[in-house]
């Protein structure tokens, strides 16, 4: 019996890409200290996984097969008065932008960048701070946020952005913007729940750029 095609993508390694077969990708990580790689069940997921980081997916399952309308259905339905961020970033590092959006019906809140040198775990950090304090700021005490990011959902429960990226002159102002949203995580409380977007129930979150 013929095992499912995997698709391989390898962040760290001889030669980082996305790779149709075990044995390219074993050639890449073969000797190579401190290798990061993983497989996926789909070409396009792997395809996005590579625009993102090997923390984005360390951990995770990621060749999970598509789910059936009974189990979409234990992830309920979104909350539509709420509002959705999302980051994106053509490389790692590289340049990035967020955004937020109304989950109802996709208008634009706020839209920030593009900030050189920076990864979509940042993006999807400030956008969710951005949009704490936006939510704040007009009252809205008790509207939901989403983000499909575990990482940065976790990052504003520790008000630490631990990113391990480089800084210098070309993205010096991603860096006090970072310093910024910490030091207001820090100084604010909010009742706003922060929530998980549940791609594989619900499709892509509200605020995606639309470039994959």
């Amino acid at each position: 019996m013929n095992s499912k095609k995997k698709y391989y993508v390898v962040w760290k390694g001889k030669q980082s890409g996305v790779f149709n077969t075990w044995i390219a990708c074993k050639q890449q990580i073969t000797g190579f200290q401190g290798a990061q790689y993983k497989s996926f069940s789909t070409k396009k997921e792997a395809e996005e996984a590579f625009k993102k980081t090997y923390d984005d997916y360390k951990g995770l399952k990621t060749n999970t097969k598509t789910l059936s309308e009974s189990e979409k259905k234990k992830f309920g339905s979104p909350v539509l008065e709420s509002i959705s961020v999302d980051a994106a970033c053509s490389g790692n590092p590289g340049i990035m932008e967020y955004r937020g959006v109304l989950t109802h019906n996709k208008n634009q809140l706020f839209l920030k960048g593009p900030f050189k040198k920076g990864t979509n775990n940042i993006g999807e950090f400030l956008a969710l701070v951005h949009g704490i304090a936006f939510l704040k700021q007009r009252k809205m005490f008790n509207t939901p946020i989403y983000s499909d990011s575990k990482i940065a959902i976790s990052w504003i429960k520790q008000k630490k952005c631990k990113t391990n990226i480089l800084f210098d002159n070309s993205n010096k102002d991603l860096l006090e913007l970072i310093k910024r949203a910490e030091i207001w995580l820090q100084n604010n409380s909010f009742k706003n729940p922060i929530l998980k977007w549940e791609t594989k129930a619900w499709g892509e979150i509200p605020a995606d750029f639309g470039r994959k």
